[in-house]
């Protein structure tokens, strides 16, 4: 008999996460604090992750490497593996699929994470999935696991504003291809029972576009580290932060560059933003565009706290993105009382509320104008950053995402328990 087996027990849970960057990206953020979280609670935690691996903030936590080719490494993207990096065919599916320009890693991963959770099924009570949903999912439930899949938001969308964005028919081809699995990812989702997401506007957003039933998708926001995030007292004048998990047209970083090149030009101020631009692409060559120089600074690689003070000693904070599925950095930014600015897409208007300022995606004047608006008067900036600090405080807490996390772990193991003695009976009766 399993820990689960007992009422209100300390459960064994499994954390599927195909890649976890520690500090941008919410897959990494949000995998790092639930775990952390869990442990808290008095529940046993494994983390199994391919590369990035992630940071893990209490020794108890397991984590088990499931290795990849490594094949996006930012040091080396799109290389060739030695011969002897080959372990298995799922390597050489997993090369074979970038080769042809398709994003491989969720389905090798799912297949390698199904290979040692089939090998250790009793070593857990339930799996929760972190937006893999590769075809090895679909086999966790044969093997007597319970699982749990958050979907942060559907990929879907960021295919959209890629497909959108880009210029040519070979490039569409190209981005076409890449985003190959995400239909996988749709096939899994309806297939693999409850899903967690973050927001109404996510809920939404899989229901359309990957056709699960609404009945089984339940809202949970997340939560913010404020132990990290906090004011800190004096700020650097004119300084406006931002933070971007990736250099692609849905983050609006491009538009933020925009927006400040016009306010600069008549007021005291410079950017830093939290990302590493691709080298040569497409937001390096604006920024020589624009003639900024010294005005905008990228920074990456930076610790917990040099970034909780990083984004405490902006002036103004700014989320431009032109979709997000919730946002963590919009909450850190409030949690850290600094004055936000975000795009009205997606989840951020509920995430937000009218604790920040929203404009229009895409739209630099407007971003412009909120910009000079709110350099100009500290009375509006002190206003705009008290009311998302005390939004943080009274709705965004991790220790409350993880507990309603855990619930819907023993309700997926009561349904899982269900299942089977259903299909116990049939067997006999036959």
């Amino acid at each position: 008999m399993g820990e689960a087996d007992e009422p209100g027990g300390p459960l064994r849970v499994a954390l599927l996460s195909y890649r976890s960057k520690p500090h941008c990206g919410g897959q990494g953020v949000y995998l790092r604090h639930l775990s952390r979280e869990l442990i808290d609670l008095g529940h046993t935690v494994e983390v199994l992750s391919g590369q990035p691996y992630p940071e893990l903030d209490r020794d108890e936590i397991a984590l088990t490497k499931i290795p990849s080719l490594d094949l996006y490494r930012d040091e080396d993207p799109f290389r060739t593996p030695a011969r002897e990096e080959f372990r298995d065919w799922i390597d050489v599916l997993e090369f074979a699929h970038m080769k042809t320009g398709g994003f491989p890693e969720p389905l090798t991963f799912s297949l390698r994470a199904l290979r040692e959770l089939k090998r250790r099924r009793r070593d857990f009570d339930v799996v929760h999935d972190n937006q893999v949903l590769g075809l090895g999912n679909l086999g966790i439930s044969r093997l007597g696991l319970p699982l749990v899949t958050s979907i942060h938001h559907p990929i879907s969308v960021d295919r959209r504003i890629e497909l959108e964005a880009a210029q040519g028919i070979k490039q569409k081809l190209g981005k076409r291809r890449w985003y190959g699995f995400v239909s996988m990812q749709a096939q899994v989702s309806r297939r693999i029972g409850p899903v967690l997401t973050v927001s109404d506007s996510s809920k939404v957003d899989i229901v359309k576009d990957f056709k699960v039933d609404p009945r089984d998708i339940e809202i949970l926001p997340l939560g913010v580290d404020t132990r990290i995030f906090h004011p800190r007292g004096e700020r650097v004048p004119g300084r406006i932060v931002a933070m971007a998990s990736a250099d692609a047209p849905i983050k609006g970083v491009d538009v933020l560059l925009r927006a400040v090149a016009k306010v600069a030009t008549e007021r005291d101020v410079h950017v830093i933003v939290v990302s590493r631009p691709q080298k040569d692409g497409p937001t390096e060559k604006l920024v020589r565009e624009l003639a900024l120089g010294d005005r905008v600074r990228f920074v990456s690689g930076i610790s917990d706290d040099e970034l909780g003070e990083l984004l405490a000693s902006a002036e103004i904070a700014v989320v431009p993105s032109r979709y997000e599925g919730f946002s963590l950095p919009a909450v850190e930014h409030m949690a850290s009382g600094t004055p936000l600015v975000a795009s009205r897409a997606g989840a951020l208007p509920e995430v937000v509320g009218d604790a920040g300022v929203l404009v229009q995606p895409g739209d630099v004047e407007e971003l412009a104008a909120t910009l000079r608006l709110l350099h100009d008067s500290a009375e509006e900036r002190a206003r705009v950053g008290a009311a998302g600090l005390a939004r943080v405080q009274e709705r965004f807490a991790w220790p409350a995402v993880a507990k309603a996390t855990v619930e819907h772990y023993r309700a997926a193991i009561r349904e899982h328990g269900y299942l089977r003695l259903a299909a116990s009976k049939r067997a006999r009766r036959t």
